[in-house]
């Protein structure tokens, strides 16, 4: 059983998965930082009120968190855009390596695997035919 867990947790997907969620982790309270420290302040002299999580509103006796709603919305953006930023260099990277699959005259370069293929069928065709030539007679 021991063993069957350590391949598991060997496998590069369930690592890379561990990484990937401690990086986000990190991320996030980076730009949980960044937006607290940085652009509330920041935000805060521009409206005149100069800490944003004091900012609220009541009706009947209920606190509306306003500045913690801005300082959410904030993180969320800034996020977003950073993963955007990301998807979009890897899509330009896979598009770029599509495209050196062709010539300059635009025609595609085979796989050289396909290449081979192609050969052995071409050949099996060629013996095919000699040997129905070869029955006629």
């Amino acid at each position: 059983m021991f063993k069957e867990f350590q391949e598991f947790i060997s496998r590069g997907s369930v690592v890379d998965l561990a990484v990937g969620v401690i990086v986000g982790a990190a991320f996030n309270s980076l730009v949980s930082a960044l937006t607290t420290y940085i652009l509330n302040p920041l935000i805060g002299l521009i409206i005149g009120q100069i800490d944003l999580s004091d900012m609220k509103f009541q009706v009947l006796g209920a606190n509306f968190l306003i500045g913690d709603f801005i300082n959410a919305v904030i993180n969320f953006l800034i996020i977003m855009f950073v993963v955007f930023i990301i998807v979009k260099m890897m899509n330009r990277m896979r598009r770029d390596g599509s495209r050196s699959k062709f010539d300059k005259n635009g025609d595609e370069i085979p796989d050289p695997q396909t290449e081979y293929l192609q050969q052995i069928r071409d050949l099996l065709r060629y013996q095919q035919r000699n040997n129905n030539n070869n029955n006629r007679y």
